[in-house]
């Protein structure tokens, strides 16, 4: 009994649950990437125009990148306090949506929309800065892989909670919005407890390889069956009871990756139960920020960084100052904020995601012009793409990185080159473009986000993770303002308003986005020409961080 009571304990303090807990998290903190879905919704309900729904579009992506206050209170509070923020943001912004939208409560003016959706969907940030922080520190070691899962199931968000959906069987489309608002708050509120940094072995182990490729298998079949779903749903009228039963089937999927600290922590002799069986009992959690010296050590350095040498300083001699962090040190906001590789990281984000962004935001209206009646199908691929993009884009920079010691921000450009040939190709609306369009674009757009954090751990370091990580988020929402708020949106009111004089207004045919798809191309053309120079410059970075460990 005495046995299995620490089995137990080093259960619960296994890494790989918590681990396993963010991804379950991360699998319904994405609604975002539901805009598509939800904006004809509020635009027939509330006659709104492309304009005003692209407008609610910003004010989406501004809560989902505006995480300053999420990346602070992670900082102070224990990591359950600030989940329960997010949670009880969540369920009021979304919940006031679908009141306003089913007219159980007067309908605000739109900057109040605004305004609710941006607290509906600043919940997100703190999901994500919870998750990602605890599982970097306690994964310090395997940066890559572990942001791409977890920003990969975030993006898989939006095809999993579209066919938990569909299992509601309601012609109540607001129903839609009504799960939004309960569904990621309960499931937050369930794991709050669990995710968190645990302490004390974050070392590479022997298992650790074996255990991601089990995941990445896992992630690989949960997107191939998720897009088969999803095309069979298209394809065929499904039955009620066939659709419940393969959404069993995805949630047994969901489900699966418990197996690796439950066989980490019962089954094995070695590894991590016997690392966190000799660890003291855990004391009260407190805020990260108030880790000990010693510990902050172990979290921030790699094996790479252990060996870097200390008389080395690798920043360039126009950079070169005789006090402050070299780059592969630990930065603060304000510190990386003066350096030229963070703003070419910064702009090249900028317009690569906010493109990709555009493109998620409007997909219910690309799709409408281009003459499908259902946009559901197009959100949900675009998500799986977005989801294996984050999860290719960590393991193969992860490659680059460690194999050839070149700098990751290649993976990056090449990403942005597939994004620039997914806009081009919606610009020309060939047959077949919705579908090969929302796969470049969505794998490109995917990238960005399993690639940027794991650069900007390795050039300006993890201690502050937190803050860079968020401040870097702003280039969401400040790209989307840009191409959907102003250009994408105004063109297709100009177009629409041309074919007729109908309110809300509304655009058929390829002229619609043709001109706004092809802006985007265009600035995803210079996407790629900044991240080559963030390459050409970061080559001493990464020679000196990853080229011990290949001698």
């Amino acid at each position: 009994m005495v046995e299995v009571g620490s089995r137990v304990r080093g259960f619960l303090r296994n890494r790989w649950l918590v681990f396993v807990a963010a991804m379950w998290m991360q699998s319904c903190a994405g609604v975002g990437y539901l805009f598509g879905s939800l904006s004809p919704v509020i635009k027939s309900s509330l006659g709104y125009n492309q304009r005003q729904v692209a407008g609610l579009g910003v004010a989406k992506d501004l809560g989902d990148s505006v995480g300053f206050l999420a990346g602070t209170l992670c900082a102070v509070l224990p990591l359950w306090a600030a989940l329960l923020i997010g949670a009880a943001q969540n369920l009021v912004g979304y919940g006031w949506v679908w009141l306003a939208v089913t007219r159980r409560v007067p309908v605000p003016p739109l900057w109040a929309m605004c305004i609710l959706i941006f607290i509906g969907n600043n919940g997100e940030t703190y999901f994500n800065t919870a998750a990602l922080v605890s599982c970097v520190q306690n994964f310090p070691k395997s940066r890559g892989p572990i942001v791409g899962i977890l920003k990969g199931f975030a993006g898989l968000s939006g095809a999993i909670l579209t066919q938990i959906y569909a299992i509601i069987n309601t012609p109540d489309d607001a129903a839609l919005i009504f799960m939004v608002a309960v569904g990621p708050t309960m499931v937050v509120i369930a794991l709050m407890f669990i995710v968190r940094p645990v302490g004390g072995h974050r070392q590479i182990r022997p298992s650790d390889g074996t255990s991601f490729t089990f995941v990445y298998s896992v992630c690989l079949l949960l997107a191939a069956y998720l897009m088969g779903v999803m095309l069979l749903e298209d394809l065929v009228e499904l039955s009620q009871l066939v659709t419940v039963l393969l959404t069993v089937i995805l949630i047994i999927f969901l489900l699966v990756p418990i197996v690796i600290p439950v066989l980490l922590s019962f089954f094995s002799d070695d590894d991590e139960t016997l690392y966190a069986l000799l660890l003291p009992s855990p004391r009260k959690e407190e805020p990260i920020a108030s880790t000990s010296s010693e510990e902050q050590q172990e979290v921030i350095l790699s094996e790479v960084e252990d060996e870097k040498p200390k008389d080395v300083d690798l920043l360039p001699a126009s950079e070169r100052r005789r006090r402050g962090p070299r780059r592969g040190e630990d930065f603060t906001l304000m510190q990386a904020l003066i350096k030229a590789d963070f703003w070419l990281l910064f702009l090249s984000l900028l317009l690569g995601s906010g493109s990709g962004l555009t493109v998620i935001d409007n997909l219910g209206q690309m799709s409408q012009s281009l003459g499908y009646e259902e946009s559901h199908i197009f959100v949900s691929m675009i998500s799986i793409w977005n989801f294996l993009g984050r999860i290719g884009g960590g393991y193969f920079s992860e490659i680059i990185v460690k194999e050839y010691t070149y700098p990751r921000a290649i993976a990056l450009a090449i990403a942005q080159v597939l994004m620039a040939i997914g806009h081009f190709n919606f610009a020309m609306a060939w047959p077949g473009t919705m579908y090969v369009g929302t796969l470049l674009v969505g794998v490109g757009y995917g990238a960005h986000w399993a690639i940027v954090p794991a650069a900007a751990s390795e050039l300006f370091g993890v201690k502050y993770f937190g803050a860079l990580y968020n401040f870097l988020t702003v280039a969401n929402p400040a790209g989307s303002l840009v191409f959907s708020g102003i250009i994408a949106s105004g063109i297709y009111d100009a177009e629409a308003a041309k074919q007729a004089q109908q309110r809300p207004l509304k655009c058929e045919g390829a002229i619609c986005f043709f001109l706004s798809s092809l802006i985007m191309s265009g600035f995803c053309i210079i996407a790629v020409v900044l991240s080559l120079i963030l390459v050409y410059r970061t080559k001493i970075v990464y020679t000196s961080l990853y080229g011990k460990q290949r001698t």
